[in-house]
């Protein structure tokens, strides 16, 4: 097996070596070993010099040891394995059956040019993202990687033979953002450092006209070959439920359920609207961008925001919220241009293992230095409830900044890991019901105790529909039953989202099976496992002990996490 010794994920080992622990450490070095990007983002920094291989040769290496893995697991003795290590092993398996699948698919590596594009500029600007290294080993590691784009990018050429427009397009886009990042955007930023850059300045060539060159193929080659395997199959489907979510549901009911709680949060909203005086849903909506910071407020907003959340969780004895730094930063000038044209996130989850002390959360620049038009254009879109609801209870907050400090004391190896942000996904499939569930949860439960204006609520009852859209949408579309351009409709018109972002939904949706549903199907896990809960404990139900309880599991199924805290209650444990 191509990997590096096992002794490098000390950090996340198990001291006592059984045939399981031993088995789950050569997995995660195989995972890492052919995923050295996603390496970079969990913290795993020794092979931050590599790309993935992507050729013929380097998948068929992948899907070899991932088939070896899973031959030896069915015979692998668990006798003594911890609750953790027999989840793992329940998890390890779904992902490789998961993994093994796309690997022979035309989502993925055979017919997906974002999956190239992606990973070249994500191993990139991952080692500039955090300053978990010194600066001159992270150029080091740079430097390699910019050697390795063109290898890379001529095994895209060579695989993927035809592609869904849209995904062509995307990957179009995400070489523009590519080369302004190599050819102004980091150059600027080691210049900045005192980096010498005489060394570099081969490799970013080198690197530059590899993009430059695969979006000309892209668009003269591959471009006029479009594909339509936008729809993933129904048995494709069924595994990404099954192994990946561990659902119990059927497509149809998940479809029919998703339908129902979409019109009923419709009505909802539009009950509200008019309850709050405004004639229609979009008027209610549209008002709340009058409520905005100024620009001199605008950058104190997000951390007053925050202060004001971290104390109604407290007042209301919500959850255990540890001191996990983090600053609202604007995002840096190095990534400014690029950024539109890439997956960059605002919060991207710090690195499970050897992260930084404090996290930095990359809000949209707002100064003086724009023109007074694009400074009002930007905090109508930022608005107070924006900064809420969005940047600080779903994403900064109690949401995925306070659940990722729970999942990396996980006992579940896998839990710590899972939802790690990478280059374009989660580092595992089965961590994104906890990870999203979670996040949608707490934006609910902050509504619950009080947090939230009434205008808010509104936004919040919008944001439910678009989640219910996103798992109608998910299965119609993957069973061949709804093309993206009807998907793009019905984001249109049940969720009222504007013709490109849409569109942007629809191919996302198409690119990535089985992602999209898990923000209702984890969200409304969480709300039946709670009230399974309390019905339970009656008076001795405690909501912070529950929480905290629910987030030590780690990013693991939310279906799973119930089934174990239903069988240790049915114990008397």
């Amino acid at each position: 097996m191509a990997a590096p010794g096992v002794e490098a994920y000390s950090l996340a080992m198990s001291p006592d070596t059984t045939p399981l622990t031993d088995w789950l450490d050569r997995f995660f070095a195989s995972y890492h070993a052919h995923r050295p990007v996603n390496g970079t983002f969990i913290g795993w920094h020794h092979l931050d010099h590599r790309l993935p291989d992507l050729s013929e040769d380097g998948a068929g290496d992948a899907l070899a040891d991932m088939e070896a893995l899973l031959v030896e697991a069915d015979g692998l003795p668990t006798d003594g394995a911890t609750d953790a290590e027999l989840l793992d092993l329940r998890l390890a398996r779904g992902f490789l059956r998961i993994q093994s699948w796309e690997y022979g698919s035309l989502h993925f590596w055979r017919g997906n040019p974002c999956v190239y594009t992606g990973e070249a500029v994500f191993g990139l600007m991952s080692l500039f993202l955090s300053d978990f290294a010194p600066l001159a080993e992270r150029v080091a590691s740079a430097e390699a990687r910019l050697q390795a784009v063109p290898t890379l990018l001529a095994s895209a050429r060579e695989n993927v033979r035809h592609a869904p427009r849209e995904w062509t397009e995307r990957a179009i886009r995400e070489c523009r953002g590519a080369l302004a990042f190599l050819r102004r955007g980091l150059p600027a930023h080691l210049s900045r450092q005192g980096v010498d850059r005489g060394g570099l300045e081969e490799a970013l060539d080198v690197a530059a006209r590899a993009f430059s060159g695969f979006r000309d193929w892209m668009e003269t080659d591959l471009a006029p070959r479009p594909a339509d395997h936008h729809a993933c199959g129904e048995e494709a489907l069924a595994l990404y439920a099954s192994e990946g979510h561990f659902l119990s549901q059927e497509p149809d009911e998940i479809v029919s359920y998703a339908r129902e709680q979409m019109h009923d949060a419709a009505r909802t909203l539009a009950g509200r609207a008019r309850e709050l005086g405004y004639p229609d849903v979009e008027s209610g909506l549209g008002a709340l961008a009058e409520d905005h910071p100024s620009v001199k407020e605008y950058y104190g907003a997000y951390q007053a925001t925050w202060d004001q959340m971290r104390s109604a969780a407290e007042a209301h004895h919500l959850v255990s919220w540890p001191d996990f730094p983090i600053r609202f930063v604007p995002r840096p000038d190095w990534a400014r241009e690029a950024a539109p044209d890439l997956y960059f996130l605002h919060y991207r989850s710090p690195a499970a293992f050897g992260r930084p002390p404090e996290h930095d959360y990359l809000v949209t620049p707002i100064d003086d230095s724009l023109p007074p038009e694009e400074q009002e254009r930007l905090l109508r879109a930022t608005n107070d409830s924006v900064i809420k609801l969005n940047h600080v209870i779903h994403h900064g907050g109690i949401g995925h900044h306070l659940q990722n400090w729970h999942a990396f004391r996980a006992p579940s190896r896998i839990g710590q890991v899972a939802a790690v942000d990478c280059a374009s996904r989660i580092a595992m499939f089965c961590g994104g019901t906890m990870a999203e569930g979670w996040a949608c949860y707490a934006t609910d439960l902050m509504a619950e105790f009080g947090a939230l204006t009434p205008l808010e609520h509104l936004a919040e009852l919008a944001s439910r529909i678009r989640m219910c859209c996103r798992a109608v949408v998910d299965v119609e579309l993957h069973r061949g039953r709804m093309s993206v351009d009807e998907a793009t409709t019905l984001y249109e018109r049940e969720a009222g989202m504007s013709g490109a972002a849409a569109r942007s939904e629809a191919v996302k949706n198409s690119m990535f099976p089985g992602a999209a549903l898990m923000y209702l199907m984890g969200t409304d896990a969480l709300h039946d496992l709670r009230r399974q809960r309390r019905d339970r404990l009656g008076a001795d139900f405690s909501l912070r002990d529950f929480h905290d309880q629910l987030l030590a599991y780690g990013s693991v199924p939310v279906s799973l996490i119930a089934e174990d805290m239903n069988r240790r209650a049915s114990d008397g444990a």
